[in-house]
């Protein structure tokens, strides 16, 4: 079972609408990863054009899924600003946003492999609950459909099968969050290996080598779907990583480090799990770059920003394409009325699909500039290049040259392009977590002392925030499998504060040891993957299977809470099985779909 989890972003959501009416637009200011679906939707459900509706994104820090999403408020601000012919500011705050924004994760699985008798996987099957809360919220389904698609991870599973059911339940309404579908999955999953080489008594590791998919096979189809988009893995080299990363942890001799700790009586072990992200899903975006006579270059894109550094790395990728310092470059964002279309920011899709507009618009107004500094320069264009926004003659020894600034002046239209970027395809970074925990048996307090992160991110456009972003990733996947959860009573919330939902602070983390290593994807601009989601995907099963490895108990119920761990020690010491989670889904009788009115005595979920 996963617990319910919510992001608990430092700010919580607010939005500021607007009503010009000399022109009859409507104006709406705040957090959005999808600022034009969200127009979109602000249409249809006003019954207005959305020509007559402008929204504008603000970066002001971490979404995390959940904070940039579509809520009744933002509809209410708009008719509000309206009937009051003035501007209406709303805030939420701390209770009513751990009250009332999206809730996530919540699933129980009931998973079971078969295997033959040297470990190698012939199937898998899933049957599991989705507790979806009171209401549908805009995503729907789909984290339950995604909850199917992607569970089998970086395993050679010739067959399997995956039964979802959507339940609808008195507590608040769950959508996306980081990772969403990923993270439950990979719980699931990486407990299941661990599983099964205990009963077949082979090293967890070496069952993991004899079902991983080899590198030789890439680009591998699973013939599954994620979000409407056939799985493919594009490139990958699983078992290659997972050699690096057990070199990094130095394997070998932890293990005895570990025998000798548990000589002297210390409770310690050592566990690990791998995990398969997907990143850049289409089907596209778009840019616009300009360059004014002051020599400045705008950047306008149909991304978002949220908290995720997406200025940086795009005027990155600009300033690389074009020729220019990235310090003169402002990126524009989040702002329907400048351009038509835009993906936002979401399902880690800016990187490379924002990210490779920008560089097919950059790489288009180099040629551009190179053309029309060809003629003010009586120089052919393939003799020209760009350095620091000046375009010279190449082996000029300084001689002919003009900046980019004077060639947008010399132009009647300036310097300006347009360019849209669409695939068919995702891309699938990956890696292989391994965690040292300590136990203390008189508490069940889990410590964990160590905990490797090795990922190929592709290509690192800027490695300093894709540190940040694994990172940041890791300890909110730590907070999720140790302390976070959104808990309810006969319908009531018992975690309405930061007091009750407690996030992890600098005292219960340890410093996160990072092997990145880059490989160069075909997809992703420069070889870029994604960086922010996967790192948290594999942190319970590493630190679950850590804690087995330690003590002998298995819990599986996310989060892994101390009492969970007392209980399953009090459970061992009194020679059964140290076993702690539900044994069977609950046994609950939902009504009929066409039942308007439940009986008073239905069994409601908790």
């Amino acid at each position: 079972t996963v617990g319910r989890h919510s992001g608990v972003p430092m700010e919580t959501r607010g939005a500021i609408g607007c009503y010009d009416a000399d022109n009859d637009i409507l104006e709406m200011h705040g957090a959005a990863k999808v600022p034009h679906k969200n127009r979109e939707l602000l249409s249809r459900m006003l019954g207005r054009d959305q020509s007559s509706i402008n929204l504008y994104e603000y970066h002001v820090g971490g979404g995390f899924g959940i904070r940039g999403e579509f809520y009744p408020e933002d509809v209410l601000v708009l008719i509000a600003a309206m009937r009051l012919g003035r501007p209406v500011k709303w805030i939420e705050d701390r209770y009513e946003h751990l009250m009332a924004a999206n809730h996530s994760r919540n699933q129980h699985h009931k998973i079971c492999a078969a295997v033959d008798s040297e470990g190698h996987i012939l199937g898998i099957n899933d049957e599991f609950y989705h507790d979806q809360g009171a209401y549908v919220r805009t995503h729907a389904t789909r984290v339950v459909e995604m909850t199917c698609g992607v569970l089998i991870g970086p395993y050679k599973v010739s067959a399997y099968a995956a039964v979802g059911h959507f339940r609808l339940t008195n507590k608040t309404p769950a959508a996306t969050y980081r990772a969403p579908a990923r993270f439950e999955t990979t719980v699931v999953r990486e407990r299941l290996m661990d599983a099964v080489a205990e009963a077949l008594e082979i090293d967890r590791i070496e069952l993991r080598r004899r079902n991983l998919i080899p590198a030789a096979e890439m680009p591998f189809p699973l013939k599954l779907e994620a979000l409407g988009d056939a799985i493919e893995y594009d490139s990958g080299d699983y078992e290659g990583l997972l050699d690096r990363a057990l070199d990094q942890l130095d394997w070998e001799n932890l293990q005895e480090d570990v025998k000798r700790r548990r000589a002297a009586g210390e409770a310690v072990g050592v566990g690990m799990a791998m995990f398969v992200e997907k990143s850049g899903l289409g089907p596209g975006d778009g840019a616009k770059i300009s360059i004014s006579a002051d020599g400045n270059v705008e950047v306008l894109t149909g991304g978002a920003a949220v908290g995720q550094g997406f200025e940086t790395v795009m005027a990155q990728i600009c300033a690389d394409a074009l020729g220019v310092d990235y310090r003169n470059i402002n990126v524009v964002h989040g702002q329907t009325d400048r351009i038509d279309y835009g993906i936002g920011a979401h399902a880690s899709r800016a990187t490379v699909v924002t990210g490779n507009a920008v560089n097919l618009t950059a790489l288009k107004l180099r040629e551009q500039a190179l053309a029309a500094a060809a003629g003010l320069l009586q120089a052919p264009a393939e003799d020209l290049d760009i350095a620091d926004g000046v375009v010279y003659l190449e082996g000029a020894g300084g001689g002919a040259s003009i900046s980019l600034a004077d060639i947008a002046a010399n132009l009647k239209d300036g310097l300006d392009a347009e360019e849209h970027f669409r695939t068919e395809h995702q891309t699938y970074p990956y890696g292989s977590h391994l965690a040292v925990v300590s136990v203390d048996r008189g508490t069940g307090g889990v410590k964990v002392e160590r905990f490797l992160i090795a990922y190929d991110i592709g290509r690192a456009i800027n490695p300093t925030q894709v540190l940040g972003q694994v990172e940041g990733s890791a300890y909110m996947g730590l907070g999720e499998v140790m302390m976070e959860e959104q808990v309810f009573r006969r319908g009531l919330h018992k975690a309405p504060s930061l007091l009750d939902y407690k996030s992890p602070t600098f005292l219960e983390t340890p410093e996160m040891e990072v092997f990145l290593i880059e490989t160069n994807d075909p997809e992703g601009p420069y070889g870029a993957k994604e960086a922010g989601q996967g790192p948290l995907l594999p942190i319970m099963p590493a630190v679950a299977n850590a804690l087995y490895n330690a003590v002998g108990v298995r819990v599986d119920e996310v989060p892994v809470a101390p009492e969970k761990v007392f209980r399953g020690l009090q459970a061992l010491s009194a020679g059964k099985d140290g076993r702690v989670g539900p044994s069977k889904v609950p046994d609950v009788q939902f009504p009929e779909p066409i039942q308007v009115e439940p009986p008073d005595d239905l069994p409601y979920p908790n």
